[in-house]
């Protein structure tokens, strides 16, 4: 059981929001809402088993990197489906992070990625390092073959 439940604040647009991760992600299951139509006030969903709760606080804060949700996938496919619909309205940024259309970061990452970096071969580490600095969406078949040193 999930103790922990991220909070996210969001400027009247949680109605949106809910639509949008609805939208992006596969497993996605409303929970509960406060509010109907465009007077959404909050709601609890679950993305992929992940609980969040949106809420409708105004314009005082804004979301930062500072904070950021990664999605692991397993396959090329995995990261291009999430990239392409997580970045469309958003943007990307460096090393497969980006914003979605309402500002909140996330990271689209390979499994295989802490695997690569963290592999003892400092050498071997540290090419696939540098080659993901290089990346903005992150590439599975580039990242293994910096790592193989070809």
């Amino acid at each position: 059981m999930q103790t922990i439940t991220p909070f996210l604040w969001f400027d009247g647009k949680v109605g949106a929001a809910m639509k949008f991760y609805g939208s992006v992600f596969k497993e996605t299951r409303i929970v509960s809402v406060n509010g109907s139509g465009k007077n959404v006030m909050s709601a609890t969903i679950r993305l992929n088993g992940q609980e969040l709760i949106l809420f409708n606080g105004g314009p005082l804060f804004k979301f930062t990197e500072a904070v950021s949700f990664v999605v692991s996938c397993k396959t090329q496919k995995e990261i291009d489906y999430y990239w392409k619909r997580l970045t469309k309205g958003g943007e990307a940024s460096r090393c497969g992070w980006l914003k979605d259309r309402f500002g909140l970061s996330w990271q689209i990452v390979p499994d295989i990625l802490s695997e690569l970096l963290g592999d003892d071969d400092s050498v071997k580490a540290g090419r696939a390092m540098q080659a993901m600095l290089k990346m903005t969406k992150l590439d599975i078949k580039v990242l293994r073959q910096a790592h193989a040193g070809r």
